[in-house]
C-alpha cells in the first residue's frame, strides 16, 4: 500500500477476539457464511461459479433480503456474498467431467468452448469450520480474503460506466471505458493509506470521522500548491464521486462506517462523464460540521484499522501497534514514543510501566535519559512525560539524581508537581541548562511551533540578562536553541541579542 510516511504513528487495536466477533458480524461476511451453511449439493453455479440465475431468488430469501429490497437489489446482494463465500473458501465449486464421471473441482476448470454447457456443484469448503471453530486469527485471515473481494469490487468501473461503454456488438470496449485496473487499485490503496494515517494521527484509535472533500484533496492537491486551481478542484470533485461509489462497496464488509454525499448536492448531465458535484464545497469559505457532513463523511472502523494495517504490513510498510516495546528497555522506549502522537506515546508508556515495578521503572528511565547525543534532549521530555504518569511509590528513585547535572532539573519540576517537600532550589546554572534542554527538546519534537514562541518569550521575560547567561550554558545544543530563540521572538532587540548569544556559544566551542 503506498504511504508516503515509511514510519507511521503506532494504531491501538482491539484484541483479536472482538476484532473477530466485529469480523463474523459485517453484514457481507454475515451473508457468505450464512449463504455457505445454506449451500450444498443440489444448489448449481455456472461455468464461472457464479450462483445460476434461478437460484438467486431463494437465496436472497434465504438472506432475508426479500422484503427490504426490491427483487434486483437483493438477489444483487445474494451473488456479491456467494461470489465472497467461494472466493474465500467457505464453499468448493465442483464440476463434473462428461467424459469420464469424475469430478473437477475450481471455479475456472471448465474447457474452453464448453463453459455454457457445463454447471457445477458446490461443497461445504474447509474454511467455513474455522468460522465456528476456529481461533480469533483463524476468523479474522477469512475476513483479510473476503475484504481482498471487497476491494476489488471497488475498483470495477460502475454500472453507468460500463454500460456508456458498450459498443454495436454488445461488447464492452475497455478503451473507451478508459479504466486502468492496476491504476485504479494504487489510487483507492492510497486512498485508504491517508486515511489509516489520519486516524493514527489522532491518536491511533478509530474514533473520528473525515470529510469525503478532504480525502479526496490529500490525494489530488500537492502539498506544495497555494489555492488550488480549477482544474485540481475539478479532481478533486471527480475523486469525491469515485470514492462515494467505492466506500459504498466498502462499508458492508466492516472496513468503514460511512455517511454517504447528499443526493441533493448531486448534478448529472445526460452524458454519465460530464457528472460532477453541483455544491462542491468552498476552500474560501469555511462551513460547519452540518455542511461537511453532507459531502459524505468516512472513519475507519477498529476491524478497519486492522484491516488496513495487515495490507500495509504485507506491502513492507512499517506500521507499528501500541504496545509493541512494552518488553523493550527505556531507552528504545523513550526514543520510540519520542515523534508519537500525545495520546498514542501516553498509551504506549502506560502499558510499559504497567510490567515493572514503579521504582525499578523510574530508575530506568532517568539511566536512559542521560546523554549528550542529539536524540537526549527529546528523551528527557519524554522521561518527563512519563513519569508523570508514576505516582509517589517512586519518589525514592527520582530523589536519587537531584545532584545530577542532567537530570536535576526535571527531578525537581516532578518533585514540584507531587507536591513533595524539601525540595533543593535548584543553581542558576541548572535553570538556564534545564531551559536550553526544553527548547532543543521541543524543536527536536515539534519544529517552531507557536506554543515554544509564548515559551521563550516568557523565559526571556523572567530573567532579566537571560542571554548573557545562556551562552555560557555547556549543553551541546546551546548555540542552536539561540539561534532558534532569535527566530521566534516577536522583538527585534532581543532577536538581536539572542543571535549575539549564539555566536558568543560556538566561538567558544562549546557547541
Amino acid at each position: 500500500m503506498p504511504v508516503d510516511h515509511p514510519i507511521l504513528p503506532p494504531v491501538r487495536l482491539l484484541p483479536d477476539a472482538e476484532l473477530a466477533r466485529e469480523a463474523l458480524a459485517a453484514p457481507l461476511f454475515a451473508r457468505a457464511v450464512r449463504l455457505a451453511r445454506w449451500a450444498g449439493p443440489e444448489t448449481r453455479v455456472s461455468a464461472g461459479g457464479e450462483l445460476v440465475d434461478e437460484q438467486l431468488p431463494a437465496a436472497a430469501e434465504q438472506l432475508g433480503l426479500g422484503d427490504e429490497l426490491s427483487e434486483g437489489d437483493g438477489e444483487a446482494y445474494a451473488s456479491e456474498a456467494w461470489r465472497v463465500a467461494v472466493d474465500t473458501g467457505l464453499l468448493d465449486v465442483e464440476y463434473p467431467d462428461r467424459r469420464d464421471g469424475s469430478a473437477e473441482a475450481g471455479a475456472g476448470s471448465a474447457e474452453e468452448g464448453d463453459e455454457e454447457e457445463r454447471t457445477g456443484r458446490v461443497t461445504h469448503g474447509e474454511q467455513l469450520a474455522l468460522v465456528t471453530s476456529g481461533a480469533p486469527q483463524d476468523v479474522l485471515s477469512l475476513w483479510l480474503d473476503a475484504l481482498d473481494v471487497a476491494f476489488a469490487d471497488a475498483t470495477v468501473p460502475v454500472l453507468d460506466d460500463l454500460a456508456a461503454a458498450i459498443d454495436d456488438d454488445g461488447e464492452i470496449d475497455f478503451d473507451a471505458l478508459d479504466w486502468d485496473p492496476e491504476e485504479e487499485a494504487e489510487f483507492l490503496e492510497g486512498v485508504l493509506g491517508n486515511l489509516y494515517l489520519l486516524t493514527v494521527a489522532e491518536g491511533g484509535g478509530a474514533d473520528s470521522a473525515v470529510p469525503l472533500p478532504v480525502l479526496a484533496a490529500s490525494m489530488i492537491i500537492p502539498d506544495d500548491m497555494g489555492e488550488p486551481t480549477d482544474d485540481i478542484l475539478e479532481q478533486v470533485s471527480e475523486a469525491m464521486m469515485r470514492l462515494d461509489e467505492q466506500f459504498r462497496v466498502l462499508e458492508p464488509i466492516g472496513l468503514v462506517s460511512y455517511v454517504p454525499v447528499d443526493e441533493a448536492l448531486m448534478a448529472e448531465d445526460a452524458d454519465p462523464e460530464d457528472a460532477h458535484f453541483a455544491g462542491a464545497p468552498d476552500p474560501e469559505r469555511p462551513v460547519g460540521d452540518d455542511d461537511v457532513s453532507r459531502y459524505g463523511m468516512v472513519r475507519l472502523t477498529p476491524l478497519g484499522l486492522y484491516g488496513i494495517r495487515s495490507r500495509m504490513l504485507e506491502a513492507g510498510v512499517a506500521a507499528p501497534v501500541v504496545g509493541e516495546l512494552a518488553g523493550k528497555d527505556a531507552h528504545a522506549l523513550l526514543d520510540g514514543v519520542a515523534h508519537f502522537p500525545e495520546a498514542a506515546a501516553r498509551a504506549e508508556t502506560e502499558q510499559w510501566l504497567a510490567g515493572r515495578a514503579p521504582l525499578d521503572a523510574v530508575r530506568e528511565l532517568l539511566a536512559a535519559a542521560r546523554g549528550r547525543d542529539t536524540g537526549a534532549p527529546l528523551r528527557r521530555l519524554q522521561c518527563q512525560q512519563a513519569l508523570s504518569l508514576v505516582g509517589a511509590e517512586a519518589e525514592a528513585a527520582v530523589r536519587e539524581v537531584l545532584d545530577d547535572a542532567e537530570l536535576g532539573g526535571l527531578a525537581r519540576v516532578w518533585l514540584a508537581e507531587l507536591g513533595a517537600g524539601d525540595v533543593p532550589p535548584p543553581p542558576e546554572s541548572m535553570i538556564f541548562w534545564l531551559a536550553v534542554d526544553t527548547i532543543a527538546a521541543q524543536l527536536d519534537a515539534e519544529g517552531e511551533p507557536d506554543e515554544l514562541q509564548e515559551l521563550v518569550e516568557g523565559l526571556v521575560g523572567q530573567h532579566s540578562g537571560f542571554f548573557e547567561v545562556a551562552w555560557r550554558v555547556d549543553h551541546p545544543a546551546t548555540a542552536d536553541v539561540l539561534e532558534a530563540m532569535g527566530r521566534l521572538h516577536r522583538d527585534r532587540g532581543v532577536s538581536k541579542d539572542a543571535r549575539k548569544a549564539a555566536f558568543k556559544a560556538r566561538s567558544r566551542g562549546g557547541s
